[in-house]
């Protein structure tokens, strides 16, 4: 927790004031684009002067850390995002979202723990609930005797480990997807397996199809490549179908990037109803489906999946073992139709060249034994207690769930804009994640995710409820 300015440090208020929002700058704690509190708000939360605010401001815009905007106050200063030149024949529709967004930001904002509490705004499950000695037997189990020789010596297969491929045909087989060993690719993590597709499949000046709420670093690395992002908003039982049929009429995209299973960050379900659609306009328009599966392991067997539907036709689906498992080993995979596998293997070797064979036999034998089947069922158990204790809290903190609550995440409202909680919150030593992270681009929203797993803290609740109300006496 951030203690209280200190009038008896050898620094003035102002200074004391500069350094601390330079380093949550520097930190990323505060992404580009964020508005800092009005000058009224933050002499009232840091007990000053505004005349001490207004120099603080100043020395930051100084330092080219913050910019002033006429009549609307200070924002941290915005990274160049733009992407590579298009072709004339690619521009832009003028209408194409511009995405404030630096995606660095989101990811080491995510995991970065002011202190040692578990931290609402985490993307993880908490390490106490993971299990290391489980993941260390397996190691030891697969290089003992000459094994740690024979799978660290050379390459891996270019696919990825068999033993763990043909785990995960089985594991997709209980999901309802029908995935031979030879479809399926190894990759590090889910991001590298969302980097891989889009990187076969899209092209500079490709229009691409992303939820909206949805994660914003997919946002941002798609248009890094040079992707015309189009967002579709996520209801309740999935996409808007009649925005997804006009901006695939209007704009042809390559590629639809979605989660149909807990979704992130509203954790809801796509319908079969919706399913169907989906896969009929993706057919009508021509354009692939890549379906990011990362929660598979917390969700029920049978949830409705595009690739189930579609039998990886047009459907590609991803996943990784960093949601449940563990976040450090970076393993994750791609099921493929079979005449694309050829191409994601082309640009795997292109990018990554080959997978950790020793993690990928490790898995494999968690998964062979039975043990990450079990230690699932422990964590979904235990998200169950947690979702039912924050529903609790959330309640009793005058904050509703907009979304059915499942999974691992909760999309609150809390009333009040999040982007103007994060300031007061971090001075009480809390990492939230407001809700226009999620929007490719940025506005202002009562709604925020929360980790169920790590929100269990009544002392966050509290002090989320009295930044709220600071928020709205002053503004009154």
């Amino acid at each position: 927790m951030n203690s209280p300015l200190s009038r008896d440090s050898e620094q003035t208020l102002t200074e004391q004031l500069v350094q601390r929002f330079a380093e949550r700058i520097e930190q990323h704690l505060l992404p580009p684009g964020s508005r800092l509190p009005s000058v009224r708000e933050c002499a009232k939360n840091h007990q000053v002067s505004p005349y001490t605010v207004v120099a603080a401001y100043d020395q930051l815009q100084a330092r080219g850390l913050v910019e002033a905007r006429s009549q609307r106050g200070y924002f941290v200063r915005m990274r160049d995002l733009r992407p590579p030149a298009r072709s004339q024949g690619s521009a832009a529709s003028p209408d194409a979202p511009v995405l404030p967004i630096d995606a660095t930001t989101l990811i080491r904002g995510m995991f970065h723990e002011p202190g040692k509490r578990a931290m609402p705004a985490l993307g993880t499950l908490p390490p106490a609930w993971l299990d290391a000695p489980m993941l260390g037997a397996a190691l030891r189990r697969v290089t003992q005797g000459e094994g740690l020789a024979a799978l660290s010596l050379h390459y891996g297969h270019p696919m990825g480990d068999q033993r763990l491929r043909q785990a995960l045909s089985r594991k997709l087989d209980e999901f309802g997807i029908k995935a031979e060993s030879s479809q399926i690719i190894t990759t590090v993590g889910a991001a590298n397996a969302l980097d891989i597709v889009s990187r076969t499949l899209v092209q500079a000046g490709d229009a691409v199809l992303v939820d909206e709420p949805g994660w914003a670093a997919e946002f941002s690395r798609l248009q890094l490549m040079g992707a015309r992002i189009l967002p579709v908003p996520r209801g309740p039982d999935g996409p808007d179908l009649q925005v997804l049929a006009q901006l695939a009429q209007a704009h042809r995209p390559k590629l639809y990037v979605t989660v149909s299973v807990l979704h992130n960050p509203t954790s809801v379900m796509l319908s079969p109803g919706h399913a169907h659609q989906v896969l009929r306009l993706a057919e009508q328009h021509d354009f692939h489906i890549l379906e990011d599966d990362i929660y598979a392991f917390l969700a029920p067997a049978h949830a409705t999946r595009l690739s189930v539907l579609d039998d990886l036709r047009r459907t590609i689906s991803i996943g990784s073992f960093s949601k449940v498992l563990t976040p450090g080993w970076r393993v994750g995979y791609i099921a493929a139709p079979t005449h694309l596998v050829d191409r994601l293997v082309n640009t795997k070797l292109l990018t990554t060249l080959t997978t950790p064979p020793v993690l990928e036999q490790a898995l494999a034998h968690c998964m062979e034994q039975g043990q990450l089947r079990r230690h699932c069922e422990r964590v979904i158990g235990q998200l169950d207690v947690a979702r039912a204790r924050c529903q609790t809290l959330a309640r009793q903190a005058g904050c509703q769930f907009v979304t059915p609550p499942q999974g691992l995440f909760g999309w609150i409202d809390v009333g009040v804009d999040t982007e103007r909680l994060t300031h007061p919150m971090l001075d009480a030593g809390w990492l939230i994640a407001p809700g226009a992270l999620f929007h490719a681009q940025r506005k202002p929203t009562t709604l925020m995710r929360i980790n169920m797993a790590t929100s269990q803290d009544a002392a966050f609740w509290k002090a989320l409820q009295a930044a709220r109300k600071n928020l709205v006496s002053g503004s009154a």
